[in-house]
């Protein structure tokens, strides 16, 4: 305490030069900040040694790479195959060919479409030559091809002939954020030109490029418009609570130096920012609030109790410093435990809230009561002689804290009940929100065109060549034919039917040949004869690798996340069982993301234990009791298992963020229950009663846990505000969380001392 003492002195009596000195220290760091940068790029979200991920490069560079953008054309009346829309696909197929980094470009009107000439030659063409003067009879059998063939329909093609498909495929740049908006700008000028072409026609546009870029839009959006309302919520909160001016303006510019010093160190060290490390400077700003408050409240009660400013403020220390402290550890321990998270992002979220706390620990301990020093403070109004909200409060706890006890361990058990309701499940079609253009048009794909969940498959021969022995095209396509039995599969791509239609088209066209040819060197021929046919840019290279041992297959199924999973585990199982080696687990981008939530959980439920465990340790010896720091668990553990019950019951399913919220949740709710009981105990040790300190407590923390914990809210509901899906359910549910926490503090925690304390003096 002597310590203490003299540093007070120190910071009271160098009020100007603490004052000067933190504002050059942020100046420096702020310097920082136009160095910031904001990726497009959702490879963002997964760690380098991530094996779906490994898996999907490994795919991309064996076969052609797999950056597309999908683009639906549905005439407002009836079907594609009029002259109109298949001259508008036709015409957007070859403009297509000229947007930045394709490598390929498949429509309707470009699918490679093969048939007999004669009785022992082939044609290859395109299925649509020159739309606009088509015949009806032309028009009928485009219709009758493209809505037979597999490869056709469900993917380039609705199966009800009303919606056509343009893919592209790129190769990005090494430099993929600049290539992506290059794309993206090509095309939307493309869409909008042939919008005004074709008045009677709708466009939209889909698929893993363009959601890179919606990425960087979704970022800059939140920076840009919820950090503002964050901040407006933080000053009005600030001036209803102190009901002073001057203490506002000490709290909000503490707030301020905070986040600039915050996001200028995010620069100074390079941190790539998307959406789901957005949230920094709202988390941190609310942070700063809610430790900042406990010093000033002090402060202000200390003017009001007739004490001089520099008194009060000495005072405040005392009491706070040790409890602000504990609060800032436990926090950052929290925090810093994002470092396991499998998701790159919340390093970067966990890492600079970390820094962000150091910098709310320091300021609040030397800017702030220098600040306060400076600034000519004086005491707000004198409440009435009726007892206070908070200490009625108190007095009804006290009186009912049987019933509360009971109470409140019902509800908790229900609430935890839900759990086993939670279902992850992550989807990139469903990472943002309906303000986003691009989630209206990839809805809109995938109910009236095709699905956009893919498993994607390479399927080994064994040896170069491979690829048309009879034996492996016959286990290739049984392995196709049951993905296509599967109920919740819409299409499945694959060699063997090429290899079919071409033994089709070399018997003159006859449907009995529409099998597995027989001899191997007759398939061989007949596969390059066709190659060497194919048009340049459509040749078979995204499905056959170069040695000719592997080809590939896309399936396109309609699940969940876990449906996902469960899907490739049956194919698995159906694998073992008939056609051992053909191929491994399923890759693609749906398939990184369906395993990404699950590994996220497993990394840090690890570490959650781990911190969890540091701050139960932390408590113990702070209240230097392991009775009070095993009581002071229950109200920390105990929010999120109630949290993720509610959404359980009310939701069910949850992605990446799921496995976060423990980690982020359970170091900020330790703070309220630190401030609660280092004044329980204090008045303990002063000589108070059980019931009689938890009055006191109710009377001199109440007021400000609320405050902090309705200003920590507020800020994460704010945080659930935003468009893209990640950030929104990790928002909400700390928000959740908080407020049970602040029910546990308040309704759980005191009878529970009163139970295990007993009221001996």
């Amino acid at each position: 305490m002597v310590r203490l003492d003299r540093y007070i002195d120190l910071i009271l009596r160098r009020r100007w030069l603490v004052v000067g000195v933190a504002l050059l220290v942020v100046f420096i760091l702020a310097s920082g900040a136009p160095n910031i940068t904001v990726t497009n790029d959702y490879r963002i979200l997964f760690s380098e040694d991530n094996p779906q991920l490994e898996a999907f490069d490994a795919l991309g560079n064996t076969y052609a790479s797999s950056n597309t953008a999908l683009i639906a054309v549905a005439p407002r009346e009836g079907s594609v195959f009029t002259r109109e829309v298949l001259g508008a696909i036709e015409e957007l197929t070859e403009a297509a060919w000229r947007t930045p980094h394709s490598i390929r470009v498949d429509s309707l009107t470009n699918y490679t479409h093969s048939e007999a000439l004669g009785e022992d030659d082939l044609a290859v063409g395109p299925l649509v030559e020159g739309a606009a003067s088509l015949t009806d009879a032309d028009l009928e059998r485009v219709e009758s091809i493209a809505l037979e063939e597999v490869g056709v329909a469900g993917r380039l093609v609705s199966t009800d002939g009303r919606v056509g498909g343009l893919t592209i495929n790129f190769l990005l740049p090494e430099n993929s954020d600049l290539g992506v908006i290059e794309i993206t700008d090509h095309i939307n000028a493309l869409l909008a030109a042939a919008r005004e072409r074709h008045p009677g026609i709708s466009y939209y546009l889909t698929g893993d490029v363009v959601m890179n870029r919606v990425l960087a839009e979704a970022t800059a959006t939140d920076l840009q418009t919820l950090v503002p309302i964050v901040f407006l919520i933080i000053v009005l909160s600030s001036a209803l609570l102190l009901k002073s001016i001057l203490a506002t303006l000490a709290i909000v510019t503490v707030v301020v130096l905070v986040i600039l010093g915050t996001m200028g160190f995010a620069g100074w060290t390079g941190q790539i920012l998307s959406p789901a490390s957005a949230g920094v400077p709202i988390i941190v700003m609310a942070i700063a609030v809610a430790h900042a408050v406990h010093i000033v409240t002090s402060a202000l009660a200390g003017l009001r109790e007739g004490k001089g400013r520099e008194e009060a403020i000495r005072k405040s220390l005392r009491i706070n410093a040790y409890p602000v402290f504990l609060a800032a550890l436990t926090t950052t321990i929290g925090f810093l435990s994002l470092n396991a998270s499998d998701s790159p992002p919340f390093h970067v979220l966990g890492n600079m809230v970390a820094f962000g706390l150091v910098c709310i620990f320091v300021y609040s301990m030397t800017f702030l009561p220098a600040m306060l020093s400076i600034l000519p403070l004086h005491p707000p109004p004198t409440p009435s002689n009726r007892p206070g909200f908070f200490e009625r409060f108190g007095a009804l706890v006290v009186e009912r804290r049987k019933v509360l006890l009971a109470v409140v361990s019902m509800v908790t058990v229900v609430l935890v009940a839900g759990i086993p309701r939670v279902e992850l499940s992550d989807n990139w079609t469903r990472y943002f929100d309906q303000r986003y253009s691009f989630r209206n048009d990839t809805d809109f794909v995938i109910e009236n065109l095709t699905g956009l969940d893919t498993l994607e498959y390479s399927l080994d021969s064994g040896r170069e060549g491979g690829i048309t022995d009879p034996a492996y095209l016959r286990r290739a396509d049984a392995f196709a034919e049951w993905y296509r039995d599967q109920p919740e599969v819409n299409f499945v791509q694959s060699f063997p039917d090429v290899m079919k239609r071409l033994n089709k088209n070399m018997h003159g066209d006859d449907p009995a040949f529409y099998r597995i040819p027989e001899d191997p060197a007759l398939a061989a021929q007949n596969l390059l004869l066709y190659e060497l046919s194919l048009p340049l840019g459509n040749d078979l290279n995204d499905r056959i690798d170069v040695a000719k041992s592997a080809t590939r297959m896309t399936v396109v199924a309609n699940a969940s996340a876990r449906g996902l999973r469960q899907l490739d585990e049956r194919a698995q199982e159906w694998v073992k069982s008939n056609a051992p080696g053909l191929t491994g687990e399923a890759s693609g981008v749906t398939m990184v993301f369906a395993h990404l939530a699950q590994r996220n959980i497993q990394s840090m439920l690890r570490s959650t234990i781990v911190a969890m465990a540091m701050i139960s340790l932390i408590l113990v010896g702070t209240f230097k009791s392991l009775r009070f720091g095993l009581a002071s668990l229950f109200p920390n553990f105990i929010p999120a298992a109630m949290s993720f019950g509610l959404w359980g019951y009310l939701v069910g399913q949850v992605g990446l963020s799921a496995s976060v919220v423990c980690a982020v949740a359970f170091g900020i709710v330790v703070d309220d229950t630190i401030h609660f009981m280092s004044k329980y105990l204090e008045a303990r040790r002063g000589g108070a009663s059980a019931s009689e300190s938890v009055r006191i407590t109710f009377r001199t923390v109440g007021h400000a846990l609320w405050t902090t914990t309705a200003v920590l809210s507020a800020s994460f509901l704010v945080f659930a505000s935003s468009g893209f899906q990640v950030s929104s359910v990790l928002g909400l549910l700390v928000a959740i969380t908080l407020g049970f926490a602040l029910l546990a503090d308040f309704l759980l925690l005191p009878p529970l001392l009163m139970a295990i304390d007993g009221e001996k003096s």
